[in-house]
């Protein structure tokens, strides 16, 4: 892609799953990449996103920087009835605040240098209602109304956008499905398949590069024609 050799990026949740592919698409774009994430590994920044301090520490080892890919997030699947306050709490407190605490640290350092990108994981769930994740549904959606504000506010030094992923199938995804699950599953999108996280990555890697430029406060959806039609059918979290 263009414009992305030599940059340095921040991929949070980036030790599997989307976050994995993403961080290595940017790497063999030439970036440097720097991962943020809970679990231990090389290269990676121990934080949990939610935690503002643990953010701001992580961002002051990182130093500068020019794409940010707000990836980490948790899902609990509950009818919402059950949904306790310690699980409202961790899921948005994950996947809303801890994706603003990226966002500020981010763009603190990007106002005063020479730009740069933010990239908001959220998902088809921001979009339409499924059941059993009420949480999560409030939490994403929050992410697509912040990413346009953020994009406003920030414009023209920082362009900030969202990523609305349906079905992927990464480990943790394809180890929940038996073989018919799966192939149930498959036949309800359009395109009789799951996204591969390695393509969510391709995405992530053209809305950073100079190709994209003149994209900012933008809700790409990327599943399959899943939300094209009246084919939802209230299953579980896309990202």
């Amino acid at each position: 892609m263009r414009g992305l050799a030599g940059k340095r990026v921040v991929v949070t949740g980036g030790t599997s799953g989307i976050g994995a592919a993403t961080a290595q698409r940017f790497r063999d774009e030439g970036c440097e990449v720097v991962v943020l994430a809970r679990t231990p590994g090389p290269g990676v920044i121990r934080c949990d996103v939610g935690d503002r301090l643990q953010v701001d520490a992580a961002f002051e080892q990182v130093g500068d920087l020019d794409v940010v890919v707000n990836n980490a997030g948790v899902s609990v699947r509950s009818p919402a009835a059950d949904i306790s306050q310690d699980q409202w709490d961790q899921v948005l407190t994950t996947n809303l605040s801890g994706a603003f605490w990226v966002a500020q640290a981010a763009a603190r350092r990007m106002l005063l240098g020479a730009g740069g990108v933010i990239l908001n994981t959220a998902s088809t769930n921001a979009l339409v209602g499924y059941r059993y994740y009420a949480d999560y549904n409030a939490a994403k959606a929050g992410l697509v109304a912040l990413t346009k504000s953020l994009a406003l506010e920030w414009a023209p030094t920082v362009r900030v956008n969202a990523v609305c992923p349906g079905y992927v199938l990464t480990p943790m995804q394809e180890a929940e499905y038996t073989p018919e699950m799966l192939v149930e599953v498959n036949s309800r999108i359009p395109l009789m398949r799951h996204a591969t996280p390695e393509e969510l990555a391709g995405l992530f890697a053209y809305l950073a590069s100079d190709e994209a430029a003149y994209f900012t406060g933008s809700v790409i959806v990327m599943d399959g024609g899943e939300t094209a039609g009246s084919m939802v059918s209230g299953g579980g979290p896309g990202a």
